[in-house]
């Protein structure tokens, strides 16, 4: 039996492997950039490439035969920009006229644990709802514009700090001056197991859920940023003082665990 056609509307960090690992598992893919230099690592990892631009318009030649899958792959995190949450939400009222006209029937849409505020505690799936930063309310609005829709059922993973491969924390020790609020817990998760939850989501069809996926240890930044310094072998910059705990929230992914019956391939980092 064919599998289903699935769409990524953003092949980068993350979209770019899972589209591969998607390809693996036998789905037909098509994948965006923004960059046309790109469109030719796309067509040489086997994924049908599209130079795709949401704007506050969905701009592309294509897009019509772009959308036309049975699965899209929403991975197009918020620009930095002053007027965020103007610009995201008109980005994502485009995308959604767009999809309209289209055979989607199924949406992913990779969302983040800014959503949540440092609540100084636990926070599961339900507290959502008051974000500390522009990017975490325009992230939030958009959720809530993707799950309303009708013509298309949509699941929501916030995952917690990316890393992994090229994002290590190696790679940020040296131009630390020092490690700032050391007591505070860390919300990771590794690129690995991001593209094996969206997968695992498609192929159990997961739909109409929000899910956090986020590692179980949660690292303080002292413990995380040592490790790496002596993996690596690089000096840890001086630690700062921590007389007033930083506020903190610890973003709890049993929901996924137990829907997935997921068992993380990097639950402690850094690794």
């Amino acid at each position: 039996m064919q599998k289903e056609t699935i769409t990524i509307l953003g092949c980068g960090w993350l979209g770019l492997p899972l589209a591969k690992a998607l390809i693996k598992e036998g789905y037909a893919v098509k994948g965006s950039t923004r960059r046309e230099e790109n469109l030719e690592q796309l067509r040489d990892a086997g994924i049908e490439p599209y130079l795709v631009e949401v704007d506050r318009e969905v701009n592309g030649e294509e897009i019509a035969d772009f959308l036309q899958s049975d699965i899209l792959v929403i991975n197009i995190p918020p620009e930095r920009r002053d007027d965020i949450i103007e610009y995201h939400i008109a980005q994502f009222s485009s995308l959604i006229d767009a999809l309209g006209q289209s055979q989607v029937r199924s949406v992913l849409f990779v969302s983040s644990t800014s959503v949540y505020a440092s609540l100084n505690r636990e926070v599961t799936e339900e507290d959502a709802g008051t974000p500390e930063s522009l990017a975490g309310e325009a992230l939030l609005l958009v959720e809530e514009m993707l799950m309303q829709e009708r013509g298309f059922q949509t699941t929501v993973v916030r995952f917690g700090g990316l890393v992994g491969y090229d994002r290590s924390p190696e790679k940020y020790l040296g131009g630390m001056k020092e490690i700032s609020n050391p007591d505070q817990p860390m919300n990771l998760i590794h690129q690995d197991d991001c593209v094996k939850i969206i997968s695992e989501i498609i192929r159990l069809q997961q739909w109409g859920e929000v899910f956090n996926a986020c590692s179980p240890v949660h690292p303080s930044r002292k413990e995380y940023y040592s490790k790496a310094a002596a993996v690596s072998g690089i000096t840890l910059p001086p630690v700062g003082a921590s007389d007033e705990p930083a506020p903190f929230k610890l973003v709890n992914s049993d929901k996924l665990v137990n829907a997935l019956q997921y068992t993380f391939m990097h639950p402690d980092l850094p690794v």
